[in-house]
């Protein structure tokens, strides 16, 4: 079973794997589907689910808000994210502005068939909304119930800094911040994370297997696997080209295979298990088209890497490593 932690400086426990259905749930995986891997994650003792208003321009969070109908809330920690833009795609269609966040708000939770979330993030900075706007805006969402904590997903350290101390001044916490995060892209370490620790900032990270290439079934020198993400045009194949790109990665991961089976993991695991030997890590979101591979990704909780081992990895992955902070910036648009 799932082990529990808490979110930031706060008293709400997460489950450490979190199922998120980002690329799956209403596009790549059939509602039945997405279903059965709901129902798995359930089984397994995962209680915290991670989606957003635009996975699916609006799909994932019905399909999710659908699977878990009848369970009883207050035992679930729900998830969900404003910016990107959903509907038409007009001009207040996307953004950090007060009226797109009051409107997505209300949307997000008939979607999702509820009353509140227990988490509202911001999936991007906004450039072109003044930061207060923004932060007042969310401290009128949690205090009119609709949620319960505030998040970030991808701020720099300088944003995290910033938000943090305007949601204080207004009277609500800022808890969390989801960033890509893996044995491959630990842009997060040198900046947010310790920015992140100061303020009683978590981690919620997305992506903990490198959309895939740490669980080994990309294979040096051989075609892509049908079916696979790097194989999906709908935007899986974006989303993992710059690991598959880089020279000798995927031979480094095959390297891996001897630690992991000293730890009696697989890669998959072994790379879930990574990044929750950080300390700042609060959940793991894991994803998955089949039930089978909730179950196996679960099994991560609660493992405990020794020093000499992660040493290892450290030395096997190398150069392969990127550590970039710089890296973070790069993924909030400069305009909307």
């Amino acid at each position: 079973m799932v082990n529990y932690r808490h979110l930031g400086r706060s008293g709400l426990k997460i489950s450490e794997i979190t199922y998120g259905n980002w690329l799956t749930h209403g596009s790549q995986v059939e509602n039945d589907a997405a279903t059965a891997c709901v129902r798995a994650a359930l089984d397994a003792g995962i209680s915290s689910f991670d989606t957003a208003d635009v996975y699916a321009n609006t799909v994932a969070e019905e399909v999710l808000g659908e699977a878990l109908k009848g369970e009883r809330r207050q035992s679930l920690e729900i998830f969900t994210k404003v910016y990107w833009p959903t509907g038409p795609k007009g001009p207040n269609d996307t953004g950090l502005s007060r009226k797109h966040i009051m409107e997505s708000i209300d949307g997000s939770l008939q979607r999702l068939q509820t009353d509140y979330v227990d988490l509202y993030q911001a999936h991007r900075y906004d450039h072109a909304t003044p930061l207060e706007e923004t932060m007042q805006a969310f401290a009128d969402v949690v205090r009119s119930g609709k949620a319960l904590y505030i998040g970030v997903s991808e701020w720099t350290a300088d944003q995290i800094r910033a938000g943090h101390a305007l949601a204080k001044d207004l009277g609500f916490q800022l808890v969390s911040n989801q960033p890509q995060y893996s044995a491959l892209w630990r842009v997060i370490e040198g900046e947010v994370v310790p920015a992140s620790q100061e303020l009683g900032v978590s981690q919620i990270v997305w992506s903990p297997v490198a959309q895939g290439v740490l669980t080994g079934k990309y294979k040096p020198g051989a075609q892509l696997p049908a079916g696979s993400r790097a194989t999906d045009e709908k935007g899986g194949a974006n989303t993992i080209k710059r690991f598959l790109d880089q020279p000798n990665v995927l031979q480094r991961v095959q390297d891996l295979t001897p630690v992991a089976q000293e730890l009696g993991l697989s890669l998959a695991q072994l790379a879930v298990a990574w990044v929750l030997q950080n300390q700042n890590v609060a959940a793991a979101i894991i994803g998955a088209s089949r039930p089978e591979q909730v179950t196996e990704n679960v099994k991560a909780s609660g493992v405990e890497i020794p020093a000499e081992l992660l040493t290892r990895i450290d030395e096997i992955l190398g150069d392969a490593v990127i550590t970039d902070p710089a890296e973070t910036a790069k993924n909030s648009p400069a305009t909307r």
